[in-house]
């Protein structure tokens, strides 16, 4: 069993896919989580082993009690107790104004986005914090730049379900400190990923990609590469707090 186990939620494509590649590569063994896309997951759990790493696929719907509950039992059966949580499941449903969502889409993202969060926080904690057995450990959450822009004419919605997960980062962070576990959030800003392609607006997205001060979107790798910093003992002082990837922006 490997001494650094990681969860990543959503892994299967896009930011979530590169974090385990790259942590794979690093010496963690890592649990791919997915809700649906098994083909995908798949292909991240053999990019993983032919580099020599350890890595399952794990499906369930981070957004369901009970799943996640089976989730993080079956990554502790197959990778060993689990010490690094990556919070980065996430939906925004269809791109637009507001007043024009449905409450359907609400319910959906609100649920995904910051309960499923919340659900597999909570299952982490009781693994890693030393108050209860634990070894410690860390949680980083996946906002958005959205959460302090606001996302208007786009995913207000989004928006707000990204702010969440800052305010839990900071405010959990703090409350676990001396209980060995780190909580950081990491603010990536418009990355190049699938999810963009899927919007039903792509065009729009590079146009807003050309104004980043840095001149482009980011790359998931990127991303990736700010998590894999938090996640590691280079960044043991550093909790309570998130981490923007924005490009300036």
């Amino acid at each position: 069993m490997s001494d650094k186990v990681l969860l990543v939620t959503g892994g299967g494509r896009g930011i979530g896919a590169a974090i385990c590649r790259l942590a794979g590569k690093r010496g963690y063994a890592v649990a791919v989580n997915y809700r649906a896309d098994a083909a995908s997951a798949a292909a991240v759990v053999a990019d993983i082993a032919a580099a020599g790493g350890r890595a399952v696929a794990v499906q369930a719907d981070v957004s369901r009690e009970e799943e996640v509950e089976r989730l993080f039992a079956e990554t502790d059966a197959r990778l060993g107790r689990l010490t690094h949580l990556v919070n980065n499941a996430g939906i925004t449903g269809p791109a637009g104004r507001f007043e024009g969502v449905t409450t359907a889409t609400l319910k959906e993202v609100l649920a995904v986005n910051v309960l499923g969060a919340f659900l597999c926080a909570r299952a982490a904690l009781r693994r890693m914090s030393t108050r209860r057995g634990g070894g410690g450990g860390v949680i980083i959450n996946l906002s958005s730049a959205a959460a302090t822009l606001g996302a208007a004419d786009l995913w207000v919605w989004y928006a707000a379900s990204k702010a969440a997960l800052e305010t839990m980062s900071v405010g959990l962070g703090r409350e676990v400190a001396c209980e060995g576990v780190r909580v950081c959030g990491v603010a990536p800003g418009f990355t190049a990923t699938e999810l963009l392609e899927r919007s039903g607006n792509p065009e729009r997205f590079r146009r807003i990609g050309a104004q980043i001060p840095l001149g482009r979107p980011a790359r998931p790798e990127e991303i990736g590469e700010t998590v894999l910093f938090l996640l590691s003992n280079a960044a043991s002082y550093v909790t309570a707090t998130v981490l923007r990837a924005a490009g300036g922006r």
